[in-house]
């Protein structure tokens, strides 16, 4: 036997097993600090891998997708995070890594630099747009409010709104507004109240450090509000505080009280200018009646209303004069036309169309005779050299020659014309044309050396 025959013997998957149910409970909850590298963004199932480095090691780490999408901020390579999560082992490959549960920015000075970036990235997207806010209503029948229900906003918000306008309709959904899942609380809340039909909406929160104020800054958030179809009032945090909600709301409030002020004025000052309103316009229409006394009386002092009678025969009269002088621009008219008549009438019998018709008829016959005569003039001359030609013709025609007693005779089937006798053999089929018709023969005979007079 071998010397280490008593070694006990393991497959590759059995020790890859073994090490990670090692790591596993060596290490069932770390927390780990680092450098981000080598990210590319969520892979096509939704789940982050990247790595976790320092000055001297690095180690494989991958985010799900679910954990991936409640991060306050968007990962990228050169990022220096404080982590949480278990090391366990890949046994495909048989090395280990770090499967993360939260991540976050390390430091205050990270989160400032995650806050720029993602504000950069809305806002080349156009979320942070001025045309795309909305105007508030004046006098909203409905408030929605979106904040947590035990902290000093609503306090300060219900406040002003009950001093201010008392019989205002609010709708509070709570919400979270620190924390892990503050922010899909805050979406749900935003997402509920626009669909309730609220009129204004306001969300946010009291004063804090930046990592407190962080959910409003989240991308899910931002994204919530600027699709909203609600106008929003973005009031987070004290007056020197800023959010990535505030760029995208419709109005930013510095703090949740002064977001109640602005969404509806206050009892007493609507019913002030309403008062003023009214006072304004009863002396416009105060000044509208004087205005129209004052045109009545010039009217009644006027030419029209102290002699009607008088425009009234002026224009009578102005009448009669059109009338006599459309009467006479008729008669005019018609003493012309009459003379127009009497010479067209005189014009027509002087012309006698019978008679021109007459001589018109004689001209015709008389030029039919002489295009007669002509053109017998013209082919007689013609029709006897035509004749003479064809007597000719007919003369030398090898058709008149057989009508004489000549015959033309061809070689079949080639159809030969026959000049001497030596050009046919016995046997061979020939066709003889006549003065008249045709006939088919077959040779018999060759006589040669007979010339045609012999």
């Amino acid at each position: 036997d071998s010397p280490r025959s008593n070694v006990a013997e393991y497959s590759v998957s059995e020790i890859s097993f073994a090490l990670k149910r090692t790591v596993e409970d060596a290490f069932e909850r770390v927390r780990i600090r680092g450098e981000i590298s080598g990210y590319r963004g969520p892979h096509s199932s939704g789940h982050a891998y990247f790595t976790l480095k320092d000055a001297d090691s690095q180690i494989d780490a991958v985010i799900f997708k679910g954990r991936l999408q409640r991060l306050r901020f968007e990962p990228e390579s050169g990022l220096e995070v404080l982590a949480r999560g278990r090391i366990t082992v890949y046994e495909r490959r048989g090395n280990y890594q770090i499967v993360l549960e939260e991540m976050q920015p390390r430091g205050v000075g990270a989160l400032q630099l995650a806050f720029e970036r993602l504000k950069k990235k809305l806002e080349a997207e156009g979320l942070f747009d001025d045309a795309h806010k909305k105007p508030l209503p004046l006098l909203p029948k409905r408030i929605g409010i979106v904040t947590s229900p035990t902290g000093a906003a609503i306090r300060d918000i219900l406040h002003v709104l009950d001093r201010r306008f008392a019989n205002v309709h609010v709708l509070i959904h709570p919400a979270r507004v620190q924390g892990d899942g503050a922010a899909a609380e805050i979406v749900a809340g935003i997402r509920a109240l626009d669909a309730w039909g609220a009129d204004v909406m306001i969300i946010g929160r009291g004063g804090g450090s930046l990592e407190d104020l962080w959910p409003f800054n989240e991308e899910a958030v931002v994204r919530a509000v600027f699709a909203s179809k609600t106008p929003i009032i973005s009031a987070v945090g004290h007056e020197v505080d800023f959010s990535l909600s505030d760029f995208a709301a419709d109005l930013r409030a510095p703090t949740p009280s002064a977001a109640a002020e602005v969404v509806v004025k206050e009892q007493q000052a609507l019913a002030n200018q309403v008062q003023q309103l009214r006072a304004r316009l009863g002396r416009a229409l105060t000044h509208r009646l004087e205005e129209a006394r004052r045109r009545v009386q010039v009217a009644k002092r006027s030419y029209i209303f102290e002699r009607p009678d008088e425009l009234v025969r002026q224009r009578r009269q102005e009448a009669d004069e059109l009338r006599m002088r459309l009467e006479d621009a008729l008669a005019s008219q018609a003493r012309d036309a009459r003379q127009r008549l009497v010479h067209a009438t005189r014009s027509l019998s002087l012309l006698a169309p019978s008679a021109r018709l007459v001589r018109v008829r004689e001209r015709s016959a008389e030029l039919r005779n002489r295009l007669r005569h002509a053109g017998s003039g013209l082919t007689e001359s013609p029709r006897q050299q035509l004749r003479t030609r064809m007597a000719q013709l007919d003369a030398l025609s090898p058709v008149a020659i057989l009508t004489r007693g000549y015959a033309l005779a061809w070689k079949m089937p080639e159809r030969t014309l026959l000049r001497v006798a030596g050009e046919a053999a016995p046997g061979d089929a020939i066709e003889v044309r006549l003065g008249r018709g045709m006939i088919a023969a077959k040779v018999e005979r060759i006589e040669e050396g007979h010339d045609a007079q012999s």
